[in-house]
């Protein structure tokens, strides 16, 4: 056992170092494993977009405490299912509140382990897609070793008889059933309660076991593990997922940049398959309607934030797998049909919409999906499926309710209207109205209205194709609804009344105090200046020109707090990753940067988006700016490293920026590679003068999607002095 694990850790200490061509080798899951401010990165253990998926129960690298393992995560960053923990001492004692202490934790993509030092035991475990091989090595002398295993919600339960482990957790509203066995018999089995225990002799030594998880029943968690799990053979198995990793990986080759360049990009690539997972057992899943249902050779997939990950990890995933972004978007229609309302979800659960954040982002990943020529989606009954949300379902955030008179007025004004703090900053000075809103998330007012601009822009073109001409000008009207809480003498989207009054006196940089959300979300009125994806150039426009815009932005990156750092913190914590005004680890964040190529000044984003990745996206505990969500912020670091990014989920292209490394060779399904040649891109050398494809000079601003597909041969030419005037075309 330690000679394999040391084997593996020798060759993973020359990771991207060029001397090893397993991708895998280059992911350093421990980026981010501090967080600046909210929640760290997690050493994720699982295959690409697997259901079994692991991550250990400390909170973050610098916690010395550790709970019971859970076998099962079934949501980004929630809470896992069927806890297990090491137990060394006297027997009676087994079934006592457990809390242990670890160290040395090598947490990766194909496998873990960790030492347990207040059991004297080592932890390891390799994932399969619905199961896993694991062992506990005992190092001392004990009364007894046992693993205790017990259900996280109080209405599942486990038992011990024999050899096995069955027994049903609950998430939310499902039941989730495992099968564990072990190579050898143990001494004794000991159910109590909800929990139970399995002892084996005190003498140092090594228990396995395999164990495998279904969200349909205990046959078919059996069958799962006779499929995945034959042998108790843990590198076998770490084997198959390290082999799944590098297949996922290698859809990508980089070559040039740094070291920590590439273990950066390859860290953040697969961060991005962390989810959706898919939760198709043998052809089968169970669904919203908690049902289950045959797969009909389409796999089913859950557990997504679109708010987060339509920015650019569904485009990633339509560039490198198009026949999974079909099976993602399938499962979303699977979801709408299956639940009572006929709702596509915002953040589908395994269990539910869990429908947080604000505005209706689906309609971006089909859009996005069915102008990047994915096939085999349902597109006119996802149009019906997308319309019926948007007309019948509440804007409020955070609330999954039938459309309300908030709603209402929304349609007849144009705007989600706002309400007047009182002079703590709270609602005191207006009553709220309807009482649904989120005690804590609140209206959302600016961000509320933005949001669904963009989200009936997105309709609206669906509406061209699969709707009606009603349709599109009923979904057009609306995606031009920012305008009406543009304010020009400010330059700022700013909240207005139910009176059509504008909110004042109004603080941009704190937005009326205690945090942002009474009128924009997670960030100041800054930030949702620019959040009009789809309507740039109407937004340049309402500057009054190009040279405005750009002294906008100029500005919001060399404006301070006003206060104390810590007082900005305290109201805007979701705000990590400053410059100046601009908040790299937020969401609405990451297209901005690369604005600049729309006012006239791109080495302004080549610069930007280079200093970014060096501030921000590093090899270290702390180098990741903000929560992560699941791949949602990855995405970009893996867009930006190539040198372009998605700055409209919805149009089959993407911005350039400044292609970190002086190759990139995307392998895509259709058998055919796109490279991109940059051979004197550097530190230094990060300013384009100069583009071809496939021979001939461009000037675009943009990268066509239908290149990419095509397999075209891109070639950049790099400086490190900017080019201020026009791309050379040469």
């Amino acid at each position: 056992m330690k000679t394999e694990l040391a084997t593996m850790l020798a060759l993973a200490a020359l990771a991207c170092t060029g001397l090893r061509a397993d991708f895998v080798d280059c992911v350093n899951p421990k980026i981010g494993n501090i967080s600046h401010m909210l929640v760290p990165t997690f050493p994720t253990t699982q295959r690409p977009n697997g259901m079994l998926r692991f991550t250990p129960p400390s909170y973050g690298f610098t916690q010395d405490k550790v709970g019971a393992f859970g076998l099962l995560l079934p949501t980004h960053r929630g809470q896992a299912l069927f806890r297990m923990h090491p137990f060394g001492g006297k027997p009676a004692d087994a079934f006592h509140p457990w809390q242990g202490t670890w160290d040395q934790e090598k947490g990766l993509p194909h496998r873990y382990s960790v030492y347990i030092d207040s059991e004297q035991a080592t932890f390891e475990l390799a994932p399969g897609e619905k199961a896993a091989v694991a062992r506990v090595g005992f190092e001392a002398e004990a009364p007894a070793h046992a693993l205790v295993f017990s259900p996280r919600d109080g209405r599942g339960a486990l038992k011990a008889e024999g050899r096995v482990v069955t027994g049903t957790d609950w998430f939310g509203g499902l039941e989730a059933h495992i099968r564990v066995e072990f190579e050898d018999a143990p001494v004794r089995t000991e159910t109590k309660g909800k929990a139970c225990a399995v002892f084996f002799g005190g003498a140092p030594g090594t228990v396995r076991f395999r164990y495998a998880v279904s969200y349909i029943d205990a046959a078919q968690a059996a069958k799962s593990l006779a499929a995945e799990a034959p042998d108790f053979d843990l590198d076998r198995m770490a084997s198959g997922a390290r082999a799944a990793w590098n297949d996922a990986l290698g859809r990508i080759e980089v070559q040039g940049g740094t070291a920590d360049d590439r273990v950066v990009f390859y860290t953040a690539l697969y961060r991005t398959y962390e989810r959706m997972v898919n939760v198709t057992e043998q052809g089968r899943y169970r669904g919203y309607d908690k049902q289950v249902h045959d797969a009909q050779g389409v796999d089913y997939y859950c557990d997504d934030w679109t708010w987060d990950t339509y920015r650019a990890q569904h485009p990633l995933f339509a560039l490198l797998r198009p026949a999974q972004e079909r099976a993602k978007l399938t499962s979303y229609l699977r979801m709408a049909q299956q639940n009572p309302e006929g709702w596509v979800p915002l953040f589908p659960n395994v269990d539910r919409d869990m429908h947080g954040m604000n505005g209706f982002h689906p309609p971006a990943l089909f859009l996005d999906a069915y102008r990047k020529g994915v096939a085999g989606v349902d597109w006119k009954a996802a149009f019906k499926a997308l319309a019926h949300t948007e007309r019948t379902s509440s804007r409020l955030p955070w609330n999954r309710l039938p459309r309300g008179p908030l709603d209402e007025f929304h349609d007849a004004h144009g705007y989600f209207p706002a309400i007047h703090p009182g002079p703590d900053g709270k609602w005191a000075k207006d009553p709220e109205w309807p009482a649904a809103a989120h005690h804590d998330e609140r209206r959302q007012s600016v961000a509320v209205t933005l949001a669904y601009s963009y989200d009936c822009w997105c309709l609206a073109e669906l509406a061209k194709e699969f709707g009606t001409p009603g349709d599109v000008a009923e979904f057009t009207k609306k995606s031009l609804n920012y305008r009406n809480l543009w304010r020009k003498d400010t330059g700022f989207f700013h909240p207005k009344d139910k009176d059509g009054k504008w909110i004042e006196p109004f603080d941009y940089t704190y937005a009326g105090g205690q945090g942002a959300r009474d009128y924009y979300d997670e960030n100041n009125a800054w930030t949702y200046i620019w959040d009009v994806q789809h309507a740039i150039p109407d937004l340049i426009d309402l500057f009054g020109g190009a040279d405005k815009a750009r002294a906008k932005m100029d500005r919001m990156f060399n404006t301070g707090y006003g206060r104390a750092r810590w007082h900005f913190y305290d109201v805007l914590p979701d705000s990590t990753g400053n410059m100046g005004m601009f908040t790299m680890g937020n969401e609405p964040s990451f297209h901005i940067p690369y604005l600049y190529n729309y006012f006239g000044e791109p080495w302004k984003t080549q610069k930007l988006v280079r200093k970014i990745m060096e501030a921000w996206f590093r090899n270290d505990l702390m180098g990741m700016c903000g929560d992560e969500d699941g791949g949602g912020m990855s995405a970009f670091a893996v867009f930006s490293s190539m040198g372009f990014y998605p700055v409209t989920p919805g149009l089959p292209r993407y911005d350039w920026g400044s292609p970190v490394f002086s190759k990139v060779a995307i392998h895509l399904e259709n058998g055919k590679t796109f490279t991109l040649d940059a051979p004197a891109a550097s530190k230094d050398a990060k300013y384009v003068r100069s583009i071809r494809i496939d021979g001939r000079p461009t000037a675009s601003q943009w990268l066509d999607h239908a290149d990419i597909v095509r397999g075209a041969h891109v070639e950049v030419e790099m400086s490190d002095r900017p080019l201020r005037g026009p791309r050379e075309v040469r």
